[in-house]
């Protein structure tokens, strides 16, 4: 705390609190509030500067805080933006008493002349201190700037900048996004779009750094600036205002990054020039980013787009979620939980990464990236892999004449409605920006349904004698490929285009300039989907019980079937060898009467899977293991239903742990039912 003698007022003074001392060299006035009574008659006086001799005056300004220190407070235009704010309405002069390297310039006493500024700050004290003008000193807790490449400590410094006016550009901008020519996804996040927009300040364009678009300014012998589009129309501009032919010097400052970044849906076309790539791809559709550029990148590339193209960028911003580490937490050097992409791109390829973040790019929900998942997502592209050597093994090539809706076999129609499914998912998932439901959807199907299922169905029918039947399978499974590697194309494109390129032979263009699938609803037989449905889940329910129920996987055993229907029954009869084949059975039929002993049982639909297996396990031990499961679940619902019926749990504990723990219930009743 430093006492400001007042101007011709003996033993008067004015205490004013600072925590940068040194910058007390360069004070030109000194603020308190209007309606501060401890100051109201000082207002318009003076103040003289210690150690300097420099007069301030005492201006009233609503920035004075009357419950801050003591409710004065020393004006340093140059070194402090608010007192910079303070110093502009009040007409303050601007006295800057730092270099560039922090050090004390020639605008203070010689004595302080070339300190670095914090041995300048204990030279401040201990002057004032003899002069008897120290009052007190006090810890302050506060927030101090650091340079995140320098670890130094940041100081306002005045210097001449080139600023744009971003208010004028601003009001376009707001407006469209106002009027929903721009629309944000999730659509809470305009709200910091316009808080900053509405809130903007001149925006300084300029950097000293050595890399960066050069600023097209030129100065003149006499410091008039010349800004132009080249140096010959600046050096014109400068003789012509001269008189004569004079020397110009280019500024050496460049552009702000965002500056230059601003112009990229539009520079990077070719602009200025109107090139076909411009009118093509001027605006774009969507823009994929961050919620924390939103102001440094979205905002300004919305006012250089409706200032230089008269029309907005983009016609969607989607803020995707943070990418955290698998616990959960914000990724950081410090926490040592930062994962690299590079590394996870050169073990498991980018379009492994690309897949995994978008299939856990939930609306609303940040992702948690483990390097498991990424591996997981390998193995998919691995799969895709070797479902397209399959194809290629089995001569399944792309043929331009081919009609999906003109295909006979039940497989190949099956497998045609699926695909028709799944690129309805999608399309309706893109469109609601719900990406990872759309790779839920692509996935599902390419793995589930397409490589575990119709890739299996379909081998009898390549190794089989009916070329007719063969012929449509190669078409249906080539065909069905090219689809997914078409859907997947936006998520993976790498190992896509890859296949694509490697399983058709002169393709029209590549992938990326493809049309996006939009199957016909005709496509999609209800009727078939059940049959083959129903196929799929018997020998799914065929292959779960022998593994529950430990039969050697090379052991055949019988099936029939009890109190099938009709359908059940004509499907069992049309695709009996396929079921045989699949689920590893000698023989199937239907069941009339009792169930034969040492069977085992399992519903699907109306009907009851029978299969006797007693010649071919152990009846009494498989009997006893599962006696033990039951009485171990029989423990875990007596727990959980403990749990759920304590009143203090269900009342005191979070509603999702609660919800967690009834689930946990059901599929622990569920188990043991079955068992």
């Amino acid at each position: 705390y430093f006492k400001y003698p007042i101007e011709d007022q003996s033993d008067a003074f004015v205490t004013i609190a600072t925590t940068r001392p040194e910058t007390m060299l360069g004070d030109v006035a000194i603020a308190v509030h209007p309606e501060d009574g401890r100051y109201r008659d000082l207002v318009g006086k003076n103040c003289v500067l210690p150690i300097v001799g420099r007069k301030l005056i005492i201006v009233a300004d609503e920035y004075a805080d009357p419950e801050k220190g003591t409710g004065a407070v020393k004006m340093t235009p140059a070194h402090d933006f608010h007192d910079f704010e303070v110093g502009k309405r009040h007409n303050l002069k601007l006295v800057n008493v730092l270099d560039g390297n922090a050090k004390l310039n020639d605008n203070v006493p010689e004595a302080y002349r070339g300190l670095d500024r914090f041995d300048a700050r204990e030279k401040v004290i201990a002057e004032m201190e003899s002069l008897g003008l120290l009052e007190k000193v006090e810890e302050n807790l506060m927030t101090i700037p650091y340079g995140d490449r320098s670890s130094v400590v940041i100081e306002p410094w005045l210097m001449d900048q080139w600023f744009v006016d971003a208010e004028r550009l601003a009001g376009p901008a707001i407006t469209a996004v106002e009027q929903g020519r721009t629309k944000f996804v999730p659509k809470q996040w305009e709200n910091t779009y316009y808080e900053w927009m509405r809130n903007i300040q001149p925006w300084c364009i300029s950097r000293q750094i050595w890399w960066g678009h050069q600023i097209p300014a030129w100065f003149g012998p006499e410091g008039d600036i010349f800004v132009a589009e080249t140096e010959e129309e600046a050096q014109a501009e400068a003789n012509e205002a001269y008189g004569e032919t004079v020397e110009i010097i280019r500024d050496p400052d460049v552009l702000d990054t965002w500056f230059s970044s601003a112009l990229w849906p539009f520079s990077t076309l070719g602009w200025p020039d109107e090139t076909p790539e411009l009118k093509r791809y001027y605006p774009t559709d969507v823009l994929i980013t961050g919620f924390d550029i939103i102001f440094f990148w979205v905002a300004r590339m919305m006012m250089m787009g409706l200032q230089f193209m008269d029309e907005v960028p983009f016609h969607t911003v989607y803020i995707h979620a943070l990418v955290r580490d698998e616990a959960g937490q914000k990724m950081s050097k410090s926490k040592g939980n930062v994962i690299d992409p590079i590394e996870l791109i050169d073990k498991f390829g980018a379009d492994a990464l690309r897949f995994t973040l978008t299939a856990l790019a939930a609306q609303g929900r940040d992702v948690r990236l483990s390097e498991s998942r990424v591996e997981g997502y390998r193995n998919f592209s691995t799969k895709l892999w070797n479902a397209a050597r399959f194809c290629q093994m089995n001569e399944c090539h792309p043929r331009d004449d081919f009609d999906p809706g003109q295909a006979k076999l039940s497989v190949n129609r099956w497998i045609i409605g699926k695909l028709r499914d799944a690129e309805v998912a999608a399309s309706a998932a893109v469109a609601a920006y719900r990406f990872n439901d759309m790779a839920s959807a692509l996935y599902q199907f390419t793995w589930g349904t397409f490589c575990d299922w119709y890739v299996e169905l379909v081998k009898p029918v390549l190794l089989g004698d009916d070329e007719d039947a063969k012929t449509e399978t190669r078409a249906t499974a080539a065909w069905a490929l090219d689809q997914i590697l078409h859907l997947l194309h936006p998520i993976m494109p790498f190992v896509t285009e890859e296949l694509w390129q490697q399983l058709g032979d002169n393709r029209p263009s590549p992938l990326i300039t493809s049309a996006w699938p939009m199957l016909d609803e005709s496509l999609s037989d209800a009727a078939v989907n059940a049959e083959m449905d129903w196929v799929v889940r018997l020998i799914s329910q065929i292959r779960a019980v022998r593994s529950e129920m430990n039969v050697p996987p090379k052991a055949l055993v019988p099936l029939l079937l009890k109190d099938a229907g009709s359908k059940a029954g004509a499907a069992m009869e049309t695709h009996g060898e396929l079921i045989k084949r699949l689920a590893r059975l000698d023989s199937l039929g239907l069941l009339e009467g009792e169930v034969p002993k040492g069977a085992v049982q399992d519903v699907i639909d109306e009907a009851t899977i029978v299969l006797p297996i007693a010649d071919v396990i152990d009846i009494a031990a498989e009997q006893a293991r599962l006696e033990k499961e039951i009485a171990k679940l029989d423990g875990e619902v007596k727990r959980f239903e403990g749990k759920l019926a304590n009143e203090k749990f269900t009342a005191k504990a979070p509603p999702a742990v609660v919800e967690t723990e009834r689930e946990r219930l059901e599929d622990a009743c569920q188990a043991r039912d079955k068992m």
